[in-house]
């Protein structure tokens, strides 16, 4: 049975732009938010359900390596999990408008035979409700075949894919084990353009050895593609990763406000026809080693807010 994870914040738009959540905080519109255009799109409340479709990584069974990507944990980000009709109902009864879009999260989900990918996106596109998929992969899990699903599948539904690039650095690249260079990245994008679909780009601020060039400079390719989204994560060291074992006193941003600063700066660089989908890391808390304080996301985003606001 597909599982679920989730992990929600409520925040409610108001007429004026502003966003408050369920404390009375002000989060202040500041960018192309991917809930503010999903509102638009389908008229109403969207939620993503994370989906662990049970899916592993070329990355972790041995085909490239075993080790995986060094910040990843061992769940690889599916700690969490419910079904999809239970959650479903649990997620109805406090937003009896909404509508949901079953987001395949954990691990590498292009990563298996097209057969099996099409039962499970188009069993999860069944559930009442549901109204697109998101599918978040690598760049080198693309096979030809796997492109004609996804084709396919945005030719009937609401579609993006989700690519975890993390950085553009080869060097970068190498020490956190991604195990495909640049132009693997670039390839898939051309590919993904070509069939105009939706492509949402996983970038990591804070990875050993970049500094604020080096991140900054990151955000500026990306941008520069066709792309529907940008996630910007904050890193943070969890127990169980390889991380954690290379680099156990690694703190990515010494002080909330110098993360503030750096998704600030990288906020101002992301076109507005660009959605925003991420700007800081959701991690539970006891999994959490460091930044200590990256847990605490409403002061984060307000503070972020903050800094992006005129003066």
């Amino acid at each position: 049975m597909l599982k679920i994870l989730y992990h929600i914040i409520t925040i409610l738009q108001t007429r004026d732009g502003l966003f408050i959540n369920e404390k009375g905080y002000i989060l202040q519109n500041q960018f192309n938010a991917i809930g503010a255009y999903l509102k638009q799109e389908f008229g109403c409340k969207v939620i993503k359900l994370s989906i662990d479709g049970g899916f592993t990584c070329p990355n972790r069974d041995g085909t490239l390596s075993t080790d995986g990507c060094i910040f990843c944990s061992p769940e690889g980000s599916g700690e969490l999990a419910s079904n999809i009709p239970d959650q479903i109902k649990l997620l109805s009864a406090k937003w009896p408008n909404s509508k949901y879009l079953a987001y395949f999260q954990n691990h590498t989900n292009t990563y298996a035979p097209v057969s099996e990918l099409r039962e499970k996106y188009y069993a999860a596109l069944d559930y009442p409700g549901v109204v697109g998929i998101a599918i978040a992969t690598r760049p080198d899990c693309l096979s030809d075949g796997v492109l004609e699903l996804l084709d396919e599948l945005n030719k009937k539904t609401f579609l993006w894919v989700e690519l975890g690039l993390q950085t553009i650095h080869e060097d970068t690249a190498r020490l956190i084990n991604r195990c495909y260079p640049l132009a693997t990245f670039d390839d898939a994008m051309d590919k993904l353009t070509k069939l105009h679909i939706k492509a949402v780009i996983h970038l990591i601020l804070g990875l050993p050895g970049e500094d604020r060039e080096a991140m900054l400079s990151s955000v500026r390719y990306v941008c520069a593609k066709n792309i529907f989204g940008i996630k910007l994560h904050m890193l943070n060291l969890v127990k169980g990763s390889t991380m954690e074992k290379l680099y156990p006193d690694y703190v990515s941003f010494e002080t909330m406000d110098d993360y503030i600063k750096l998704a600030a700066e990288a906020i101002r660089l992301i076109p507005q026809n660009i959605t925003i989908h991420r700007i800081t890391g959701d991690v539970p808390r006891k999994l959490l080693i460091s930044p200590t304080w990256s847990y605490e996301k409403l002061r984060i985003l307000n503070g972020i807010n903050k800094k992006l606001s005129p003066l």
